[in-house]
């Protein structure tokens, strides 16, 4: 019996907002001067462990789930990367059945009582707590080496946290620096100081961020995280900032931040991704990630996790075992050159590719094995590249350098350097990805569309697509493609739909959020 015949029965949680009670947020803890030397000295694993505890928040099972309630998208980053994903124009997925994301696809999680919206602002504030409560362990005046770099670690991840944060309950800076964004909060604040806090304005986030990541990058000089991806390092900060700098169109800054970046890594090449792929930390490309193990909740859970719900090649997962697959969008697919190594990744209408043609599972083809139909992606590999692994300890990207060539590219074009622009795109493209590209695009407007149209095939379900659709002041496009009839809608530029509302968890708990401060409620999108 093919695998797409057999159907796990699957305990489906009530999609009932789970208590609010489980901490405080955002919540920290003040430790003074005087008093770190002492802490650090008394317990000297202590700023390890915390650092640590800084990568373990980004693979968080059981952030908004309790005894009663088990939410099977509740897996941490990889999870809101997955819901921001669904919020865009590239990600197709079924709209009944297995789908927990079914709501941010349909955009009905845009109320401030959704779990979507309870879970990604914790994800963030958890982390972001993990990174303060690092920062308030270390004298910034510290002249220890290994203080130095985990204090650059936190400001960083801070900084990563503010950046989504932003992005996520308001529009994009460039017009918009003096709307309310998100509370900010630092190492300083008291839990008064906390409880009382009102949302910063974009810009004040946006210093925030600026003033974290500069001296994340003067504090992890030289430091190289190596095998370790999970570890922010030099680079990572350097491309963090590449982001910022890209989304307050600060366009020289941000091509110079991607190209210091670029020196971290290497493009898979194109033979590397001529197989399904992006599953392992230890990639050259790779600059920042979390590191999954075997032994991590979320891989206990079994299909709890990134791989059940996107990997279209795991033996014990949500897509092979119930048909929940992800698959592109067809107008992005047709946009894809035959020639480009990216169409592979994804099933063609004709029902093949060249990534999975001639692989099998148990003597069966890999596309009748798992039932995979024209669209699906098979652009995740499977647990150690062995296809129908039950096992789901795939790593997951936070930062790959070939994002970094777009911001380099992109960067240069939009501050006048057209020809340099060009050159840097195609160096990157016909290497790695098609060699026989050629880029077309006569003015700095047509170059930024042509680096967007890389970066939906390049980056596709890693999380950047509604962030591009935001920051770059595009709509949504659904209609006359793959997408099932009921969400094929249009949506203009900056519909107030697009973005979240601040969750009901945080106006309970911060007094300095009222109704009044919050986004506008909207209505849901119909076709």
């Amino acid at each position: 019996m093919k695998l797409t015949n057999k159907y796990m029965m699957f305990a489906i949680a009530a999609l009932l907002l789970a208590s609010c009670d489980l901490d405080k947020y955002p919540e920290g803890q003040y430790v003074s001067d005087n008093q770190k030397e002492e802490t650090i000295k008394d317990r000297p694993n202590l700023v390890t462990a915390e650092v640590n505890a800084m990568a373990a928040k980004l693979n968080a099972f059981g952030t908004i789930s309790d005894d009663a309630t088990t939410y099977h998208n509740d897996y941490g980053v990889p999870a809101v990367s997955m819901a921001l994903e669904s919020g865009g124009q590239d990600l197709v997925a079924l709209v009944t059945g297995y789908n927990w994301f079914n709501t941010s696809q349909n955009y009905s999680d845009r109320v401030y009582d959704s779990s979507t919206d309870e879970l990604i602002w914790k994800t963030f504030y958890n982390h972001l707590k993990a990174a303060n409560s690092v920062l308030s362990l270390i004298d910034p005046a510290t002249e220890d080496a290994s203080l130095k770099i985990y204090r650059g670690q936190a400001l960083a991840a801070r900084a990563y946290d503010y950046l989504n944060l932003v992005q996520i309950y308001q529009f994009t800076y460039a017009g918009h620096e003096n709307a309310l964004a998100v509370p900010i909060v630092t190492e300083k604040m008291s839990d008064e100081e906390m409880q009382n806090n009102p949302r910063a304005t974009v810009q004040q986030v946006y210093d925030q961020i600026m003033s974290d990541l500069n001296q994340a990058i003067e504090l992890l000089a030289g430091f190289d995280n190596g095998s370790n991806k999970d570890q922010i390092d030099e680079a990572v900060a350097y491309g963090l900032r590449a982001r910022a700098n890209l989304l307050m169109q600060k366009w020289t800054e941000a091509a110079s931040d991607a190209e210091k970046a670029i020196a971290g890594g290497t493009p898979q090449s194109l033979a590397e991704v001529s197989k399904p792929t992006f599953n392992s930390a230890s990639a050259s490309s790779w600059l920042w990630g979390v590191l999954i193990t075997p032994d991590n909740d979320v891989v206990k859970t079994g299909i709890i996790n990134w791989p059940s719900h996107l990997c279209s090649l795991t033996g014990n997962g949500y897509t092979t075992l119930t048909g929940s697959f992800r698959y592109v969008s067809s107008a992005l697919y047709d946009q894809i050159p035959d020639t480009d190594i990216r169409k592979q990744w994804f099933i063609s209408p004709e029902g093949t590719s060249t990534l999975v043609d001639n692989e099998t599972v148990d003597g069966t083809p890999v596309i009748e094995y798992f039932g995979l139909s024209p669209y699906t992606n098979v652009k995740f590999g499977a647990y150690q590249d062995v296809m129908g692994n039950t096992t789901n300890s795939q790593d997951w990207p936070l930062m790959r350098v070939e994002e970094m060539y777009l911001i380099k590219a992109e960067g240069e074009a939009m501050s006048g350097n057209l020809t340099k622009a060009k050159q840097t795109l195609e160096d990157f493209v016909k290497t790695y990805r098609n060699p026989s590209y050629a880029c077309t695009a006569s003015s700095a407007q047509e170059m930024q569309d042509e680096i967007w149209l890389q970066r939906r095939m390049e980056l596709w379900g890693e999380g950047f697509a509604l962030f591009d659709i935001l920051r770059l002041k595009k709509p949504i496009i659904r209609k006359n493609t793959n997408y099932e009839a009921i969400v094929q809608f249009n949506l203009e530029p900056e519909s107030q739909i697009m973005i979240y509302r601040i969750p009901q968890c945080e106006m309970e708990t911060n007094k300095g959020i009222k109704e009044e401060d919050n986004n506008p409620a909207a209505p849901q999108p119909t076709v």
